[in-house]
């Protein structure tokens, strides 16, 4: 049994013995840039660590190196392939190629040369995945063995994006120099991130000071500086001499080597970003240092290109040390057909690749399915560097930042270097309009703007902490799309990303959504309307006297006179009037003489719904009476009939009341100012109007139709109709204003509502008008409504932000008021007379003129009553004076009563108010019975 055991012990062990004999050494081939001597000097260093170090048990049979030192294709191809047909002749063709090209054309000139042939490769080639673009679509096949690593210089920058997005930075000036590629940086650092940005190559140090005056002229305010300490030093330095240091510049130094920031800064702080090594690699890192000479500078690249070198070296051993390796088929350059593509099958170099456990020098390597996704997971310090006077006085660690595409970065205290970023300050594109945005001037002459849309912008700083500048877009226009797609106004400033926000009475509209983005809207949907001249109805004090003509009035006044004159005259001469048959009408109650002054009075009165009183008792008389008071009331109901017609004809005049009524007619000129949503509106309705005409044209005029199909199509009449364009023709005739104040100023031109011009603009526009100016009113309805929206770049996350924020607003009723500061309680709203319309009574410019005749006709009889008073005391009153007195005794009984029934005669309010013709017959029957006469009529008096 031990002879037998010890047989089948030999009998195993052969096969691993005879394995191991036969296991061979690897073929390496190599290929660089003349410009990363980096790379090199850590292969070399690695190859001398595989000499030294028997336990990785490498031996290698063959290595080539190809160092690329042009940048023509065809020469490195013509290299690679010479290198590579000679292994074949000498069959030890590469299990593996190296490829520590950079970028450009040598880069993809090797991926090409490698992907063609099917060699197993190993790349530390800088870009992502769609910038390998001879690797971009590889099969799931190659991908095993087709593997892309980046570089520490190709990860680093991305903290840039890291940057922009955890602070939201709006501006970037991105400066580097050789030591970091970024040609494929340029579209992919901060895609699809609203800040404006520029990436350039740091000009040298006679040049450097202008450069960094041209961002600042582009309004850039954060600087984002890429390279080495030296050049870290150049660019600060500059900036001190131009006084680029404060809180309104952010300052961000980012480098690949380690040491400390030096700059001649009197007084700045900056942020600055170095690698340093896993706590765990450290000691490795220092021994490959001292032991083996890893000290090229920059050290992290050093160690990547050492430990991926190793790495790689280490994967192609283990695969064929387990067997894994299988047998290559390979073909020259020359044989090589493109219709027959090589693919290696289950070749796992990517997997062997990450089981690979030797441990890492620097950081381990993240190795991800996807080429791009591959790198050094290293960690970035960052400090809060003091200078002042030039001296770093303090050097402050406030985070770090792991290499890697969108890795966050940690920060210890966020608020410790809030301030040392620049304030989040938007640049904010508007056009001046009334009320939502208007430009004044303070007391030292600083142009401000003030209005509804920068009340609503301070309200959403309240929420959202930033600060801004405005400015009016350069054409004064929200944005129109020309007939080759190009923008103009607000929304080109926002494309070109000359501008962060739109702010002002801007509508939404699907073709700008394509280019831009909207908000929640902040204000109701807003259509289109008219602004037209108020009419403006002739009013006089005396409109009342104009309803009838001059010579009517003269004809009136004449019938008056000749009237009350004929009464007289009947009255005078008919045997039965009360004048000439008082004894007859003794018992009547209505004793009325009608001399002149009563004539006139009767005939005055009778015109008034009083009446004339006491008619005549004489039947010629009582005609007369009669024909005047039939020629009163056709008189008086022909004058108020027309007067009340005359005062509504005038308040009847509304041509337009409507978008139709100003389409049918022609004496009103109208159009919406060049450029302006409303002409696009009306251009567009036009177009469609004229696209459907020539569809259903088409449509009847086509041969290929039966006779049924075209019959059904001919009509005598247009089925859609041609209103809108009928009406851009109008337009077009008027000759559109430039502007709203053009508008507006035609609009005031115009003679009245009948003829002129009508403006077509934004209701608000045209509200906001009519409530500044009283000449001016807002007619028909609103049409093709659409709401209001604050405007960002297209992919903005400031949408998000300004939508929660308005939604804020719309919830706590804050737009409410502010509508209510600037449509009702507007200081510049002015409070207009009433317009005389058929709706309110009849104004006092129309009728004031008969509060005139009350007034007047109280004057004369103030004047009038003045003249009796004046009358009766100086001039009909003689005095009493004592005729006794005169003569020597008592005055005659006689000259004393003629006396007083003179003056009862005079004064109905003397002797106790007694009728002065009663006070008269006194007197006289006390003569008549003195001296025994009898008077007929004086007895009853005198019992009286």
């Amino acid at each position: 049994m031990g002879l037998l055991g010890l047989w089948l012990a030999l009998a195993l062990a052969l096969p691993c013995l005879t394995t191991a004999q036969t296991t061979r050494g690897i073929n390496v081939l190599f290929v660089s840039d003349e410009s990363n001597p980096v790379a090199e000097k850590a292969l070399d260093v690695a190859l001398n660590y595989v000499r030294r170090t028997a336990s990785t048990g490498i031996q290698f049979d063959s290595f080539q190196r190809v160092i690329a030192n042009t940048s023509d294709a065809r020469t490195l191809l013509e290299a690679l392939c010479e290198k590579y047909d000679n292994s074949l002749k000498t069959e030890k063709p590469p299990d593996l190629v190296l490829d520590f090209t950079q970028t450009g054309v040598t880069s993809e000139t090797v991926k090409s040369f490698t992907h063609a042939l099917a060699l197993p490769t190993v790349s530390a080639s800088y870009g992502q995945e769609d910038d390998l673009r001879q690797w971009r679509f590889l099969a799931d096949d190659q991908m095993k063995y087709l593997v892309q690593v980046s570089p520490p210089a190709d990860m680093i920058p991305e903290v840039i994006r890291s940057i922009v997005l955890a602070w939201n930075i709006s501006n970037a000036g991105i400066l580097f120099d050789d030591s970091f590629v970024m040609d494929h940086k340029y579209k992919s650092l901060l895609q699809n991130v609203p800040t404006r940005h520029l990436i350039a190559a740091v000009e040298d140090v006679r040049n450097v000071k202008r450069q960094l005056t041209r961002l600042r002229e582009l309004d850039i305010v954060n600087f984002f500086v890429l390279g080495r300490l030296a050049t870290l030093k150049n660019v600060l330095d500059a900036a001190n001499a131009n006084k680029y240091f404060g809180r309104k510049f952010a300052w961000f130094a980012i480098t690949q080597d380690k040491g400390q920031l030096k700059c001649s800064a009197s007084n700045a702080t900056i942020l600055f970003l170095k690698p340093e090594p896993d706590p765990t690699s450290r000691e490795r890192l220092e021994k490959l240092r001292t032991d083996f000479s890893l000290t090229t500078e920059p050290e992290i690249a050093s160690a990547f290109y050492f430990d991926l070198a190793l790495r790689s070296f280490l994967s192609i051993k283990q695969m064929m040390d387990k067997g894994q390796w299988k047998k290559l088929n390979y073909v020259s350059c020359e044989e090589y057909q493109e219709d027959k593509p090589m693919v290696r099958r289950d070749l796992e170099l990517r997997r062997a690749l990450r089981e690979v456990q030797e441990p890492p020098s620097y950081a381990p390597m993240m190795l991800e399915e996807h080429n791009g996704h591959s790198y050094m997971e290293a960690s970035m310090r960052l400090e809060k560097v003091t200078v002042v006077n030039g001296q770093s006085v303090s050097a402050e660690v406030e985070g770090s930042w792991k290499l890697g595409l969108d890795s966050p970065l940690s920060v210890k205290d966020a608020s410790s270097i809030a301030n040392l970023t620049a304030a989040s300050v938007y640049r904010i594109v508007t056009v001046l309009q009334k009320p939502f945005v208007m430009e004044t001037r303070d007391k030292s002459g600083a142009v401000k703007y003030e209005g509804y849309c920068i009340d609503l912008l301070d309200e959403i700083r309240k929420i959202i902490v930033f600060e801004y500048e405005i400015y009016v877009a350069p054409d004064n226009k929200f944005g129109n799309m020309d007939e080759k797609g190009q923008w103009d106004g607000m929304i080109k400033e926002l494309m070109e990303k000359r501008a962060d926000i739109g702010l002002g009475s801007l509508a939404v509209m699907a073709e700008r959504e394509n280019v831009i983005d909207f908000t929640v809207p902040y204000y109701d949907l807003v259509g289109i309307s008219i602004l037209m001249k108020k009419p403006e109805t002739p009013t006089s004090l005396f409109k009342f006297l104009t309803v009838l003509e001059r010579e009517v009035w003269l004809c009136i006044l004449a019938a008056y006179f000749f009237t009350s004159f004929l009464m007289w005259v009947f009255d005078r001469w008919s045997p039965y009037s009360y004048q000439n048959n008082r004894e007859k009408y003794k018992d009547d109650e209505e004793k009325r003489e009608f001399n002149l002054k009563e004539c006139l009075w009767f005939c005055m009165t009778s015109l008034t719904p009083q009446g004339g009183g006491e008619a005549p008792k004489n039947l010629s008389g009582r005609l007369v009476a009669a024909t005047w008071w039939l020629f009163g009331f056709i008189i008086i109901a022909s004058y108020t009939a027309n007067l009340a017609a005359f005062l509504t004809v005038s308040r009847l005049d509304t041509p337009v009341e409507s978008l139709d009524d100003l389409s049918k007619q022609y004496k009103i000129q109208y159009a919406p100012y060049n450029g302006s949503a409303a002409m696009t509106y009306f251009q567009r309705m036009a177009d469609i109007e004229t696209r459907f005409y020539e569809i259903w044209k088409d449509m009847s005029l086509n041969d290929s139709l039966s006779e049924v199909e075209r019959a059904k199509l001919a009509v005598w009449d247009y089925p859609v109709g041609d209103k809108y364009t009928k009406m851009w023709q109008a337009m077009l005739d008027a000759k559109m204003p430039n502007n709203l104040e053009e508008a507006v100023a035609r609009v005031r031109l115009s003679e009245g509502t009948s003829e002129g011009f009508a403006y077509l603009g934004d209701a608000t526009d045209i509200r906001y008008l009519s409530l500044t100016n009283c000449d001016l009113q807002m007619v028909g309805e609103e049409f093709s409504r659409k709401p209001y929206a604050i405007a960002v770049q297209q992919g903005s996350p400031l949408k998000d932000q300004f939508n929660n924020a308005i939604l804020q607003l719309l919830n706590k009723r804050k737009l409410e008021k502010l509508k209510e500061r600037w449509w009702s309680t507007n200081p510049e709203i002015k409070k207009c007379d009433k317009q005389d319309d058929q709706q309110d009574g009849i104004s006092i410019q129309n009728i004031g003129g008969v509060f005139i005749v009350i007034f007047v006709g109280i004057g004369l009889a103030c004047v009038t009553l003045a003249f009796e008073y004046y009358w009766y005391k100086y001039k009909r009153n003689p005095r009493v004076t004592d005729l006794a007195g005169q003569r020597g005794g008592k005055a005659p009984r006689q000259q004393h009563l003629a006396v007083i029934g003179r003056g009862a005669s005079d004064d109905l309010s003397a002797t106790a108010k007694l009728d002065a013709a009663a006070l008269g017959a006194l007197g006289q029957a006390y003569n008549y019975r003195r001296n025994g006469n009898q008077l007929p009529g004086v007895n009853q008096a005198w019992q009286h």
